[in-house]
This record gives structure tokens, sequence and C-alpha cells, in this order.
């Protein structure tokens, strides 16, 4: 079980740092997730993480950029937005569709990872996390058929399936059941305002006045996994 700064990354007591995946994962997670990357090799695909446990403080140098400019927002399909033409909510808004507040990221829990196919990655191609990305015709739509087939053997699930009103759906973001269920119960609307209040990011007070209403739409908001109860197998 979480304890409350462990669900809101203020804290990495819960993950261990894995220098083979480069990547720190909550301990629960590692064997599983060994063992469906395992399963994907004697296919011919090299799942690799690509973004896993971050903490507060790294979710909050992602989320301060998009809030400054640094770094591009993009639509549902992936095109960028004007920055510029944005302010207030508008641009709040801008970055949790595919950004979350900190305090409020599944990645602080450790249960959850960005993956990619390493072996269908082109010479020289720079990987967008981007949807085309995992459509026919895109580089990792195959990974993603075999994800489609077998990642539920292994008890891990996409949270942003389908597009719910909040967060745009996002194919390469995995969770792991067990943990992830278990820790969005725990992450109350309550704690997580708790977490933004401590904090100084960019845009505090927008997002504290409306913090009810992002826990619901943003961090509540997710698709449920597909196989109520199952457990992870080798």
């Amino acid at each position: 079980m979480l304890n409350d700064l462990e669900l809101t990354g203020r804290a990495r007591t819960h993950v261990v740092q894995r220098d083979d995946l480069k990547a720190a994962l909550q301990h629960n997670i590692v064997e599983p997730f060994l063992a469906m990357k395992d399963a994907a090799a004697r296919d011919g695909i090299a799942i690799e993480i690509v973004s896993a446990f971050r903490d507060f403080e790294a979710q909050q140098r992602i989320w301060d950029r998009k809030y400054r400019g640094e770094r591009p927002l993009h639509d549902a399909h992936g095109n960028v937005t004007e920055h510029a033409k944005l302010s207030g909510a508008a641009l709040i808004d801008a970055i949790m569709c595919w950004s979350a507040v900190p305090g409020g990221s599944r990645h602080h829990w450790g249960s959850e990872i960005d993956v990619i196919d390493r072996a269908a990655v082109p010479e020289g191609y720079r990987v967008r996390l981007q949807p085309e990305e995992t459509q026919p015709g895109g580089v990792f739509h195959r990974l993603h058929q075999w994800l489609d087939e077998n990642m539920a053997r292994y008890g891990f699930f996409r949270p942003y399936r389908t597009y719910r009103g909040g967060v745009y759906p996002e194919p390469w973001h995995l969770s792991y059941a067990p943990v992830s269920t278990v820790a969005l119960q725990l992450l109350t609307a309550e704690l997580f305002e708790q977490a933004v209040r401590a904090s100084d990011i960019l845009g505090k007070e927008l997002v504290l006045s409306r913090s009810a209403g992002i826990y619901r739409q943003y961090v509540a908001n997710v698709d449920a996994p597909e196989f109520p109860g199952r457990q992870a197998t080798a």
C-alpha cells in the first residue's frame, strides 16, 4: 500500500531503480514486466520503457515548461497547438490533455510505463509518442497489436484507452492493475489538492481554484482494466 507522499510523487520509497531497464518501478511490477518483455521478444518485439516513475519534481519540470511555452502543446491528433493563443483555464486544459498536474500523475506510483518497440525504430528516427505511431502504418503498430492480444495476461491495461473528456488516448501508456487500481482509490481529491497547495507549480492558483473538477476529469476519469480481478502471470 502506498502512503500519501508516495501517491503524490513526494517520496520514492516504493520504487526500485533498474539500471538494466533504465527505469525506476514499483517492485511488484518488475517480474510481470520482465515476463511480458521476454514473451514479446520471442515474437521479435523489443519492448522498451521510455518513461516510468516520475517524482513530483520531474513532473513539475514538464508542467512548468509547458506552462511557459518551452515545450509544445498538442491537440488530440498530435498537432501542435499555438501556446500564445492560450491563457488561464484554456492553457491549463491544454496541458492536462497530455500531462498531469504534479501530484496527480499516475507515473508517481511506479506502476505506469510508456513503452515502444526498440526493434521497430528506424535509424535516425525520433520517437514522438504520438497516436499515429500506434496506428496502421505507424512504426509501433505491430507492438500495439501484440499488446492488445497479450498484455492482460501480465496484469497490464491502458488507463487512457479511450477519450473520456479528460486525458487524450495514450496507447503507449500501460498500467499494472494490481498496484494502480489500489493507488487510484487511495489518491483522493483532498490529497491531490494538498500536494498542489504545498507546491510552487506555475498556475498553482488556477489549478487550486478548480482542483475538485480537475481531479474528477483528469485524475479519476480513466478506463478501468478489462480483466477485473485478474492477476499478473508469468
